[in-house]
């Protein structure tokens, strides 16, 4: 019911409900607004029984939660199936990270060899000097009478 409702937004209520009503009556408006929500709770349960009732036995599959837009399209529309026109398939089509990797797997396979890398072609080139810093752009001049 509350899902969307994260760990910030209920200490702020926590803290705001503490300074309306103070921690004296708090424990009672607590009681007050649990047993309204219990009763619509209830209120709703009959309504969705009496509903059934009333539908009679060959609605016994019938979900409420089916009347939802999107679960309506998706059920009935889409025969249950959540990519909506394809577009996972488009997506997973126009991604360039698997690319490369593809490549070099077509590559291996053409030539013969296995997935591995030999441990001298993981390790560093030795006239390498790894400790260098990047070079040393120089940075543009600002005029700031200019902007």
């Amino acid at each position: 019911m509350f899902s969307d409702v994260g760990v910030l937004e209920i200490l702020t209520l926590g803290v705001v409900a503490v300074l309306l009503f103070g921690p004296d009556k708090l424990p009672e408006v607590i009681q007050n607004v649990t047993g309204f929500l219990r009763e619509v709770r209830e209120f709703s349960d009959g309504a969705k029984q009496e509903i059934r009732a009333e539908l009679g036995p060959e609605f016994d599959d019938f979900e409420f939660e089916d009347l939802h837009p999107k679960a309506l399209v998706r059920k009935h529309i889409l025969d249950g199936e959540d990519d909506v026109f394809g577009l996972t398939e488009l997506r997973d089509a126009l991604d360039p990270r698997p690319e490369p990797t593809r490549i070099a797997d077509m590559v291996r396979e053409a030539a013969g060899t296995s997935a591995e890398v030999p441990a001298e072609a993981a390790a560093p080139a030795a006239g390498v000097d790894l400790t260098k810093g990047p070079a040393v752009r120089p940075t543009p001049s600002f005029d700031p009478d200019a902007t």
